[in-house]
């Protein structure tokens, strides 16, 4: 199978040769701490025509054009990190719509996502031709649907920021192998995330993301890194289903030599509320350094955005005809309402959302359920199907 990954021309200094680069900068980062509110998110397809981006492309004379190449005679470490970048960037925006027509099929009610631009995917705030440094989003938004009671589908671009000095430190202190990074370094970031709460209790929770994260050094330090991963939260326990999730993502991990165990632990690690000792759900995949020059790191990401609908929907379509009732509702609005404690007491990204000045309110709580409920010291029945799911998330399964 090939892969295909578009790369930018520099036209006006020819049409034939790639751009250079300059050494690899070998490297590993972890800058979760302060981006991960953002992102979520990046596809590569096989093969796809150029979206219409909101900032134009299409003068002849601009500088960048786009162009696939074959990860099967490229070697994607010989590209610039801006290239790639940049190819992410646009991508990014087809595979959004992609997962919405996908989404808006699935649920069937007739409810659309809605669309909240901001930044240069407002209109009229195009960039010209050759600008690279507009920055903006699309929050895309479904609610009271038949299967999905609310979906978020976020994708978001960055470009030419500035790292401050708390930022840059948090980077350095998280990467034992020491980041060649300082205060002033210019980062740039690209991401698309989902969360789809489901209105049936019978059906997962399920949320995913991917992200490019970009940092340009002022002494030719830096590089560019993917982040990402895919996990479940289930309100009743279908053991075929969540083995068969974790089977996909074990097998996924396999075809790109990526280590599915260490995956799952810093999924399982991360989305734990220690006040209560639980996990939020069952997990998957979770990881934030991997670098995007790194042989197979492009392919894997690729698997893993192009995992998301087909194995999520076959968990979908088993379980949307199974019959709940009152009991079954109330349990999922008080795990929904741990998915929410989560958010706001553990998740770096929120946290760090929230915090920041002028914050997009609205677009950093996107993911929060639709409804949820707290009641005071719930006894569980020894026994039940819910004391089932609790056995595990109080202590994670190995599924595979």
């Amino acid at each position: 199978k090939k892969h295909t990954i578009p790369c930018f021309v520099d036209t006006k200094a020819s049409d034939d040769k790639a751009m250079k680069t300059t050494p690899n900068q070998k490297w590993r980062a972890s800058l979760f701490w302060t981006v991960s509110f953002i992102f979520a998110n990046i596809a590569i397809t096989n093969s796809f025509a150029p979206p219409t981006l909101p900032f134009s492309q299409k003068n002849t004379n601009k500088k960048w054009r786009r162009q696939a190449v074959t990860t099967e005679n490229t070697n994607v470490s010989s590209l610039p990190s801006a290239a790639i970048f940049e190819s992410f960037a646009s991508l990014l925006q087809e595979k959004q719509s992609s997962i919405i027509s996908t989404l808006e099929k699935l649920d069937g009610s007739g409810e659309k996502f809605s669309t909240d631009p901001w930044g240069c995917f407002t209109a009229g705030r195009a960039a010209d031709d050759d600008d690279t440094t507009s920055s903006g989003g699309l929050t895309r938004v479904i609610q009271r649907g038949s299967i999905i009671e609310k979906g978020a589908v976020s994708l978001t671009i960055l470009r030419k920021g500035i790292l401050s000095k708390e930022r840059a430190e948090s980077i350095r202190d998280r990467n034992a192998g020491g980041v060649e990074v300082s205060e002033g370094d210019e980062y740039s970031a690209a991401a698309l995330s989902l969360v789809l709460h489901t209105r049936s209790p019978m059906i997962p929770t399920f949320r995913s993301d991917v992200r490019l994260f970009w940092v340009k050094g002022q002494n030719g330090g830096g590089g560019a890194w993917f982040g990402g991963g895919a996990d479940l939260t289930p309100y009743y326990m279908f053991d075929e289903d969540i083995r068969g999730f974790h089977g996909a993502c074990k097998t996924l991990c396999e075809s790109h030599g990526r280590d599915y165990g260490s995956m799952k632990k810093a999924c399982d690690d991360y989305f734990y509320l220690p006040a209560r000792g639980e996990h939020r759900g069952t997990g998957g995949l979770f990881f934030d350094d991997l670098m995007a020059d790194e042989a197979g790191a492009v392919g894997f990401v690729e698997g893993l955005v192009d995992m998301w609908m087909p194995e999520w929907m076959k968990i979908v379509k088993k379980r949307r005809d199974v019959k709940y009732g009152k009991k079954e509702k109330d349990w999922q609005l008080l795990r929904r309402g741990r998915y929410l404690e989560f958010n706001l007491l553990y998740d770096r990204g929120v946290k760090f959302g929230l915090v920041g000045r002028n914050p997009r309110v609205e677009g950093v709580m996107v993911s929060a359920p639709p409804l949820i409920a707290w009641e005071y010291n719930h006894k569980i029945e020894d026994g039940s199907e819910e004391a089932r799911i609790m056995e595990v998330l109080k202590s994670p399964r190995a599924w595979v």
